[in-house]
């Protein structure tokens, strides 16, 4: 039956394990039915839970979008196995073939012959054949340009044509810009691009290498090259293409575990299961779900499908209409054909054309079409029923949705009269995450608007845990925009854990003071309270659908408790319940290290091991100088006696070369230290000089922080993006300070230069032609009378200039009376 629009057809709820076993009271939010629904796996134990992810299409680096959909996959996933104990089964597939990746294979293929043959920029074939994939792109890309240009005038030529766009407007001129208008002007981009190189080697071709012109061209020539040379490349050379997959799935793999992703437990490409696609065409055609056309493709009958009781457009009915997602979901190299039943029928398996790489199958040779790539391999690794099934939103329609509709019309079953059943539900929870934008767009490799994972690890503007909270501070299924406020809440909420792990390890190994390990205290009992209360919010934010910005509050909630009780009269054992309690979150939500059970907090919070042997003795030795010279005073002896004892521990050992940085610090503050005691009677303002000096500077410039405490040890501790960005806003204020002082000394001096003029004499300029007796003028320079509006302001004028005067005067004098 046809879906009625913006209406989703009824879910099935699963029938679920044995009743007499427990499962945990979690809710999904399921795309099937678009609200939270009790999560029942298929396991009659309750125990083991099937997922297939749809992962990358490996044609290119993969991005921050893309890093928001696998990273929030990954935590729910980590939850599902981690804290509700369940067997997850986790299958992921590698889109290997596919439109995008035959154009961009044939397309790097092509330019890589291109430049090989062309390896001169003084080639006259080389700025020729530019020039004509130019036109061509402008042409196709900005119509609003002229037919015919110069590519000197292009910065003229496109602000005239598209002004409104690079100002921030949209081509109609109407509403929001979107995708189109970024489109429009990645496409600029590209054409300004490759102006600028053209211009450069027509004037010289000597002016740039062969690297950097082709870089800034490519992405005009790679189009124009497929469209005259594409269809005649070898395309059984299957390796034109692979060496492209495997480049980029190796690097897809190697991004997602920067990103601390669990490695899916199989993984499936497209390559290596062209037979069994064809099988699974076979029987949907073979259960009149599908037909084959004269040129050898097959389609799914979206009409038949429904006409026997099914439901087309499960997910998202409202856009089954929607020609351009249609079009996107068939593919760029997929041509109009009339032989379809109905425009909307999708492809199962693509006749090959000429420059297309191809398979064997009973309709010709061919390749699969995007959809039937993940129902073959899912359903060939977990069978007829899937628990979970998960994605990007933009692949709910017509991605998922073809995915559902070809699947169950696999899986009927014919009942004994030979009549279908129609009552196959493949996935029972579709779980789709929200996309990443940037600026109101989302993230997208068409729009080139991205920053691949790699980027923004490699300069530094993420890191993987900082990435991972901002997607767990924002939920997996919203859509998330990096706002400032974003990032600070993320570097807030991880500077708290930070803080708290640093402290938490400190009382735990017994550096700060505190009662020991009992547990009797009204700190004690308020802290334990504050954990049962994490507890029960964690477990039901966890089964509120996986609510992650709940459960970040809930462990940013404990630690405030944890903070407004430390003391004293907190026992160690307290503390450690609480650090063992939150290292375990931590790791569930894969933000730490693996689970161990001697190990409490994360990475980072250490200091460097090849530091400890150095450092610890330093700060001891620092600890007892600034403890003695602040309670009784300490004498030169003292002091020798102190660097005697503060060698670096491990005495005897082979040093380890990462060592020598502070190793040689420790050298140098024992030896200031004896230099002091050798010089005489040390002060007392001398030794805290030097603590704080190593403190500030030595320590600082190798990554260690010391953070003196009243009464207790120095706190050693790496240094953290939190410490640098205070003692930047410490040096900020000393810098506005400072200015500040500079300009009130300033003006004080131009004030005392300006008080050396009499008042008197301050109005007899040429404005004016008479002065009554104290010097204010009564006439300007033609012999006017002084209006009384400008007389009241001249006096107030001539009585500022009196008092400055008069108080250089009195300044003069104190001065000539001191000499």
């Amino acid at each position: 039956m046809a879906t009625t629009a913006r209406q989703q057809p009824h879910w099935q709820p699963p029938s679920g394990p044995n009743p007499e076993i427990k499962i945990p009271p979690l809710k999904l939010w399921n795309s099937l039915t678009r609200t939270k629904i009790p999560f029942v796996p298929l396991d009659p134990q309750g125990k083991k839970v099937s997922w297939y992810a749809c992962g990358p299409t490996v044609y290119d680096d993969a991005h921050l979008g893309h890093a928001r959909n696998y990273v929030s996959t990954d935590i729910i996933r980590r939850i599902l196995r981690d804290y509700f104990r369940y067997e997850v089964k986790f299958v992921m597939n590698i889109t290997d073939v596919d439109d995008k990746i035959i154009v961009r294979g044939r397309q790097q293929h092509l330019l890589a012959e291109f430049t090989a043959s062309h390896d001169r920029l003084d080639d006259p074939e080389v700025l020729r054949t530019t020039k004509s994939a130019y036109d061509v792109y402008a042409r196709k890309n900005l119509p609003h340009l002229p037919d015919q240009f110069d590519p000197q005038q292009y910065s003229n030529e496109v602000g005239k044509a598209y002004g409104r766009v690079l100002a921030g407007g949209t081509i109609s001129g109407e509403g929001v810009p979107g995708d189109k208008e970024a489109k429009v002007k990645m496409h600029i981009k590209t054409m300004s691009a490759a102006s600028d190189a053209i211009i450069s080697i027509t004037k010289d071709a000597s002016s740039m290498s062969m690297v950097d012109f082709y870089g800034s061209t490519q992405d005009v020539l790679l189009p124009y090259l497929d469209s005259l040379y594409g269809t005649n490349i070898n395309a059984e050379d299957h390796s034109i293409f692979t060496k492209l997959t495997q480049k980029f799935e190796d690097r897809f793999m190697e991004d997602v575990r920067a990103l601390n992703c669990l490695d899916p437990d199989e993984v499936t490409r497209v390559t290596g299961y062209g037979p069994q696609i064809v099988s699974f065409v076979e029987r949907i055609v073979n259960n009149s779900f599908a037909y084959a056309t004269s040129d050898g493709s097959v389609y799914f009958d979206i009409k038949a499908f429904e006409a026997s009781g099914n439901h087309y457009a499960r997910l998202e009915p409202w856009n089954r209409n929607d020609l351009d997602l249609q079009a996107d979901g068939e593919g760029a190299l997929t041509k109009k054909n009339s032989e379809k039943r109905s425009d909307a029928d999708f492809a199962l398996w693509k006749s090959s054309k000429p420059g297309e790489p191809s398979w064997p199958s009973p309709w010709g040779k061919g390749r699969p079409g995007w959809h039937i790539e993940c129902s073959a391999m899912a359903s060939d690794k977990l069978g007829e029923q899937l628990d979970i099934h998960s994605g990007g939103i933009d692949l709910a329609f017509p991605h998922h949705d073809n995915e559902l509709a070809q699947s169950e019309a696999y899986w009927l079953k014919a009942s004994k009269d030979h009549e279908q059943s129609h009552q196959h539900q493949w996935v029972n929870y579709f779980l789709h995450m929200g996309h990443l934008s940037i600026q109101g767009s989302k993230m997208s490799k068409s729009l080139k608007n991205f920053t691949t994972i790699r980027e923004a690890l490699g300069r530094g503007d993420w890191t993987p845990r900082g990435l991972r909270i901002v997607f767990l501070l924002g939920g997996w299924k919203e859509g998330v925009e990096i706002t400032d406020d974003l990032v600070k809440a993320g570097n807030s909420w991880e500077d708290k854990v930070n803080n708290f792990f640093i402290r938490a390890k400190d009382v735990i190994s017994g550096s700060e003071t505190t009662r020991g390990a009992t547990q009797s205290s009204k700190q004690d009992q308020e802290l334990r309270e504050g954990l049962e209360k994490a507890q029960s919010s964690l477990f039901d934010a966890l089964c509120d659908s996986i609510n992650t910005p709940s459960a970040m509050a809930t462990v940013s909630e404990l630690i405030t408790t944890y903070n407004t009780v430390s003391g004293p009269d907190l026992s160690r054992q307290s503390v450690e319940e609480v650090a063992t309690w939150i290292t375990s979150i931590i790791n569930t939500l894969g933000l730490g290290d693996p689970a161990s059970t001697d190990s409490i907090g994360w990475s980072g919070i250490d200091i460097p091991e090849a530091s400890k042997a150095h450092v610890y003795p330093l700060s001891k030795l620092r600890d007892e100088l600034r403890q003695r010279v602040r309670s009784q005073g300490i004498t030169a002896e003292e002091l020798l006696e102190l660097c005697e004892h503060s060698e670096a521990s491990g005495k005897g050992y082979v040093m380890d070369p990462a060592a020598a940085p502070y190793a040689k610090l420790l050298s140098e503050f024992r030896r200031k230290v004896r230099e002091l005691a050798t010089s005489g009677t040390p002060s007392s303002k001398e030794i805290l000089q030097l603590c704080d000096a190593v403190r500030d500077a030595g320590l600082w410039n190798v990554g260690i922080y010391l953070e003196d405490r009243e009464g207790q040890p120095a706190l050693v501790r790496r240094l953290d993006a939190e410490l640098v960005a205070a003692r930047g806003e410490k040096a900020e204020r000393e810098r506005q300070k400072e200015a500040a002082k500079e300009e009130r000394e300033r003006n004080a001096l131009e004030r005392a230069e300006k008080g050396k003029l009499r008042h008197l004499d301050m109005f007899r300029t040429e404005e004016y032609s008479a002065w009554d007796d104290e010097g204010l003028p009564v006439k300007d320079a033609q012999g006017e009378d002084i209006a009384k509006s400008k007389t009241k302001k001249l006096k107030k004028e001539w009585e500022k200039q009196k008092k400055l005067h008069e108080t250089w005067m009195a300044n003069r004098r104190l001065k000539d009376e001191v000499s």
